[in-house]
């Protein structure tokens, strides 16, 4: 007889192998799942939004409930109004169906525990977006999470709750009778406040206008809260002071009915003055806004200008006696002699400056003189220092030597086989510069020879040197200027006294 064939099921190793494969493929499958909807083709949908809300790859993606999608990456961007985002990339079921370009998108919550999912709302656009586009963040909506809500209660905030509600209930606590009172006399207010609403909302009584002028008066104040807090201080103090009197507060307060009326009537005759003030504030609208910014500039002036005040009182007594002995000195008889006599001093002295400051300011003459005259007078003697000289002679068979006695011509060489070798030339130049016409250093004195021929005015055209200045701009000292100093005037040539003789070819 034939074995009777047994059923491949009743294998327990072939059963096992199946339960395994079918478990690895579950598992395969959930892991895949993150990725996008598995076995389903899908088109891709990137999402900009403002907050991504605590959003993670995995989560739904619906339309009216019904699962469409998954959010498959997301990744922090910038978005186009320069603030940071997030980019959300959805994989979305092919079935559902293209997404017209005006649809929306939202974040809401799933449970309160803090699972989340996109809510799409197709729009009616003919167009639609293509695989891969993205809906800008404009589109986007993400109202405000339980998470939000709950990290706004956070143990601070809950410490201070219930601290309020300490102090509500205490402030409340053995008040019944008051509040009964209040909630009877509330109908009455709410009567006498019905014409008072009727009348702010009414768009005659400029309420707005009011609330803006408001605005801009506090805007005006900030700057000054400190100032002002200081004020309320002092007015207390005030205010304690009135207090210990009342009686003289009893009186004041029964004049000030009368006192009221007469400002009243004041007021009315006020109008034209109030009347031109408005068209003068106006006007002077303009002003102020340039005002407003000079103030910055002004109000440290004022500060110093202030605390130099209260030293002025002191300074004008001191001023007055100077102002005294100035009207007694230009009522004096002989201040008049002296001014002009100054005046005249004066005249005199400006054209020697002009010409005598260069040789100060540029070639610093004064200074080298100083130097000089120390090594001068070294020579040593029995008594000190004497001044140190050497009597310089030259070739006494040359005519008109310069140690000849009764020369009746200048010297001018004449002997070119002398022993004593060389020949005398007379050099005669004065008034050696220290600037040119335009003011440029031009330090002859000490920086200078002599130079052969320099005599344009001599008719015999002789070799010797009396031209005052040497061709060309010697240049400043070693510690001289470049230049005569901004702002200083000056002349090359004495401009009173004997005048040096005009040379056109070397002015």
């Amino acid at each position: 007889m034939r074995r009777k064939q047994q059923s491949a099921f009743a294998n327990p190793v072939l059963i096992g192998a199946v339960t395994v494969l079918v478990a690895l493929v579950a598992v395969f499958l959930a892991y895949n799942a993150n990725e996008g909807l598995p076995f389903v083709p899908t088109r891709e949908l990137k999402v900009d939004i403002s907050n991504g809300s605590e959003l993670v790859a995995g989560n739904d993606v619906r339309e009216g409930g019904t699962l469409i999608g998954l959010i498959s990456d997301l990744k922090p961007v910038t978005l186009a109004n320069g603030q940071a985002g997030a980019q959300l990339t959805l994989k979305l079921d092919k079935a559902y169906g293209d997404v017209p370009v005006d649809s929306t998108i939202s974040i809401q919550p799933r449970s309160v525990l803090g699972l989340k999912y996109l809510d799409l709302h197709k729009g009616v656009s003919h167009r639609d977006f293509i695989d891969g586009a993205t809906l800008p963040a404009s589109q986007t909506n993400v109202p405000v999470q339980f998470d939000d809500v709950f990290k706004a209660f956070d143990a601070p905030t809950r410490g201070a709750i219930q601290t309020n509600l300490v102090g509500f209930g205490d402030t409340l606590a053995s008040r019944g009778s008051a509040l009964n009172d209040t909630i009877a006399s509330l109908p009455s207010l709410f009567g006498h406040l019905e014409p008072v609403a009727r009348y702010l909302s009414d768009p005659s009584t400029e309420l707005t206008r009011f609330f803006n002028g408001l605005n801009s008066f506090m805007g005006a104040v900030a700057p000054v809260a400190q100032v002002n807090a200081q004020l309320f201080g002092k007015m207390a103090t005030t205010f304690g002071a009135i207090d210990h009197n009342p009686a003289d507060l009893k009186a004041t307060i029964a004049e000030s009915p009368s006192t009221e009326q007469v400002s009243t009537q004041s007021l009315i005759a006020q109008q034209p003055l109030l009347t031109d003030l408005t068209t003068f504030g106006q006007y002077m609208t303009p002003a102020t806004h340039s005002l407003e910014v000079a103030l910055p500039v002004l109000n440290p002036a004022l500060e110093q200008g202030t605390q130099v005040l209260g030293r002025t009182p002191a300074l004008n007594q001191r001023l007055q006696q100077t102002m005294v002995a100035l009207r007694t000195l230009a009522q004096a008889p002989g201040t008049n002699v002296a001014l002009n006599a100054l005046v005249d001093t004066v005249q005199t002295l400006n054209p020697m400056v002009k010409y005598l400051g260069p040789y100060q300011t540029v070639c610093d003459d004064w200074n080298y003189w100083w130097t000089y005259i120390a090594d001068h007078f070294s020579e040593a003697t029995a008594f000190g220092f004497a001044q140190r000289a050497l009597l310089m002679q030259n070739n006494s068979t040359q005519p008109n030597s310069l140690s000849d006695q009764g020369a009746n011509a200048p010297m001018n060489g004449g002997s070119f086989d002398s022993p004593q070798g060389g020949n005398g030339y007379a050099h005669g130049q004065v008034y050696g510069a220290a600037i040119d016409n335009q003011g440029n250093a031009d330090c002859e004195t000490g920086q200078r020879g002599y130079v052969k021929q320099l005599n344009h005015l001599d008719p015999q055209n002789r070799n010797f040197a009396t031209d005052p200045h040497n061709p060309g701009d010697q240049g400043p000292t070693f510690a001289g200027r470049a230049k005569v100093p901004t702002g200083e005037t000056f002349s090359r040539a004495p401009e009173i006294g004997p005048q040096l003789p005009s040379i056109p070819q070397n002015p």
